[in-house]
């Protein structure tokens, strides 16, 4: 599966520490000022989920990846990513200044009504990226440094503070229409099939009865990666012409035939192990897929 990333692994990665106020029970929460980010990144930054909300705000030109879309980026821009999207993102060219803040979603748990995973910006679907005016960059800024003066605070409700700057963040982006500018990378098909292949490759190989594998169709597929199964079919098709179903039936066949070469499970365990309720719905298969039966296979 795609990896997620944590709160705490982001830190430790970016920061080599993990900072005082994570390591509390409340203070799910933390902010970070840019400087002068140059162009170049010794380690890309990974396609992958993370377990925390992220808000950002920066100059220079990005291309964001972010589920099924590639999103350009000139200038001030804000930005929103929610734990259920996977996304990366490129820097094209000049420096880029801004902030940062990442928490987690019980940090606003019954502070906004219906929940922040509601709010249009953190949608999956929906565009994250919102274009600012110089005057809307000076203002979001002094929000994040207000933010940063009182996470350094010792006063005692430093975090209900916090939680009305970002609420401002939020309602200062929700007067802005967000960018319509939608970059055409020349890999997105690519990239996408990658992932899926990646995605694919990770619940194999079967290697207990403890295991088994349970995503069976497209749409298990597009709803991990966060796209409309309509256009995961469409890249791979586009990719590598066959569909993901072509795919995912023929990983398990080539599952299914190494766990009747090499194990000594009988033909009900191999079925359950690769996601079938029915042994009979697995030969059916297995022949469809090999012109043999499973138990004329293994003789």
């Amino acid at each position: 599966m795609i990896k997620t990333q944590s709160l705490e692994e982001f830190c430790e990665q970016k920061l080599n520490w993990l900072p005082q106020n994570l390591q509390q029970e409340l203070g799910q929460f933390n902010v970070f000022k840019l400087e002068n980010r140059g162009t170049k990144s010794p380690n890309p930054v990974e396609y992958r989920r993370r377990d925390f909300y992220k808000i950002a705000i920066s100059t220079g030109s990005y291309i964001y990846h972010y589920a099924d879309k590639s999103i350009k980026t000139e200038g001030p821009t804000l930005m929103f990513f929610n734990p259920l999207v996977p996304y990366t993102y490129e820097i094209l060219s000049g420096k880029s200044i801004g902030y940062f803040c990442i928490f987690r979603e019980e940090f606003f748990t019954e502070h906004i009504r219906n929940g922040i995973h509601n709010l249009p910006m953190f949608l999956p679907g929906n565009n994250p990226a919102y274009p600012l005016s110089e005057d809307n960059f000076k203002s979001i800024s002094l929000i994040f440094d207000k933010m940063l003066s009182e996470i350094n605070s010792d006063y005692k409700y430093k975090y209900d503070l916090i939680r009305n700057y970002v609420t401002e963040l939020i309602h200062q982006a929700l007067k802005i229409k967000p960018t319509t500018t939608i970059y055409e990378h020349a890999d997105a098909n690519s990239r996408i099939t990658a992932v899926f292949t990646e995605l694919l490759e990770r619940q194999f190989p079967i290697e207990s009865l403890s295991q088994r594998f349970t995503m069976r169709s497209a749409k298990d597929f597009a709803d991990q990666l966060s796209v409309h199964v309509n256009h995961l079919n469409r890249a791979i098709r586009t990719t590598t012409g066959k569909t993901t179903t072509d795919h995912i039936s023929e990983r398990l066949a080539s599952e299914a035939k190494a766990l009747l070469r090499h194990t000594s499970w009988n033909v009900s365990e191999i079925s359950y192990a690769l996601g079938f309720d029915d042994p009979t719905h697995f030969s059916h298969f297995f022949k469809k897929q090999t012109s043999v039966t499973p138990t004329y296979f293994r003789k």
